[in-house]
C-alpha cells in the first residue's frame, strides 16, 4: 500500500460554534452532508463563479480541516477572515505541515488497514476517504502530517490515470469554473444547499448545460510534451496539457471541439505528438459528436 507525503500541502483548522454555517454559506461543498470519515474537494469562488481557492475539507473533531496548496494557505486564511465578521468561528493554521495520502486497489483491505470506519472524524484516525478517488473506485485516504515516504510521482501517476486534477499543474486559479474540473461529479459542488459565493453562476451553468470545458486523460505512443503544450485539431486549439507522466497526462479541453474532431477523424495533436483523449469513466460524460449535440 503506497503512502506518499505531500510536502507542498498546508492545512487550516476551522472551529467554533458557527463553523459549519460559516463554511456552508461560503464554499461550494455541502458541509452538512460531509461524512465523518470523508474528505471532499471544495472551492471558494469569485462572484463570477470562477475558482479563487481550491482545497480538500474533512471533519476533524469539533471542527474542519482544510487542506490546500502551501502557496494558497495564507491567502485563503486572509479571505476567510474577511468573511468572518462577528461569527463564532476560529481560523488558524494547523500545527502539522504536509499531508500523507495512502491507497490500495483492494477497497475492503484499505478500509481495514487505514482504520477509516469510525465516527470521530479524521483527528486520531488513520485518514479521511477522498471522495474524488472513491468515485474512480480507488480507496485513498488523506491524513495531516508525515506518515509515509513513497515517491510523490506515484501519487501524480495515480491522479493522472483517474482524471483528478490539481490547481497550478492542471488549471490556473481564477481561470476555471468548478464544472471545468468536474466538481459537479466529484462531490465538491452542491446545487441543493442554498447560496454561497458564486452560486448563481454555477447553478446557471448546471441548469442550462453550458459547461463545455472538461477534464480528460491524454495518452500518446511516445512521451508527451511538457505541461502547458497546446492541444489542437486541424490547427485550432482544443485545450492545454496539464500534468504529464511519460505518455499519459491530463488536460482541460473543449469537449465539443474535441468530439467533433474525433467524429470527423481529424487527428488531435499535443504540439506535434498525436494524442488520444478520454473522459474519465467515473464522470459518465461522453464527447458530443457535433455542435448540435453539444448544444442539445
Amino acid at each position: 500500500m503506497p503512502a506518499v507525503f505531500l510536502k507542498d500541502r498546508s492545512l487550516l483548522f476551522v472551529s467554533g460554534a458557527e463553523a459549519q454555517s460559516f463554511l456552508q454559506n461560503l464554499i461550494t461543498t455541502d458541509i452538512a452532508a460531509l461524512g465523518a470519515d470523508e474528505a471532499r474537494p471544495g472551492a471558494l469562488l469569485t462572484p463570477q463563479g470562477k475558482i479563487l481557492f481550491d482545497f480538500m475539507i474533512w471533519r476533524d473533531g469539533e471542527g474542519y480541516m482544510i487542506e490546500t496548496d502551501a502557496g494558497q494557505r495564507d491567502g485563503l486564511l486572509k479571505r476567510l477572515t474577511m468573511y468572518k465578521l462577528r461569527a463564532a468561528v476560529t481560523l488558524a493554521p494547523s500545527t502539522e505541515e504536509g499531508v500523507t495520502v495512502a491507497w490500495s486497489e483492494d477497497a475492503e483491505g484499505a478500509r481495514d488497514s487505514q482504520g477509516v470506519r469510525g465516527s470521530q472524524g479524521a483527528r486520531g484516525s488513520q485518514g479521511a476517504r477522498d471522495s474524488r478517488f472513491a468515485k474512480a473506485g480507488v480507496p485513498l485516504t488523506r491524513r495531516a502530517g508525515r506518515h509515509g515516504d513513497g515517491a510523490e510521482a506515484l501519487y501524480d501517476a495515480l491522479r493522472i490515470r483517474h482524471g483528478i486534477v490539481t490547481s497550478g499543474s492542471d488549471f490556473a486559479l481564477q481561470d476555471a469554473f468548478p464544472h471545468d474540473v468536474l466538481m459537479d461529479f466529484n462531490g465538491g459542488l452542491s446545487f441543493r444547499k442554498g447560496c454561497y459565493v458564486g452560486q448563481e453562476v454555477v447553478s446557471r451553468m448546471q441548469h442550462r448545460g453550458t459547461a463545455r470545458r472538461r477534464v480528460v486523460t491524454v495518452s500518446a505512443a511516445t512521451d508527451l510534451p511538457g505541461t502547458g503544450t497546446e492541444i489542437t485539431a486541424a490547427g485550432k486549439p482544443v485545450g492545454t496539457l496539464g500534468s504529464v507522466d511519460g505518455g499519459n497526462g491530463l488536460a482541460i479541453v473543449r469537449i465539443d471541439r474535441a468530439g467533433a474532431a474525433m467524429a470527423a477523424g481529424t487527428p488531435l495533436l499535443a504540439g506535434d505528438t498525436p494524442v488520444s483523449l478520454v473522459l474519465p469513466a467515473w464522470s459518465g460524460l461522453v464527447f458530443p459528436a457535433s455542435a448540435d449535440e453539444a448544444n442539445a
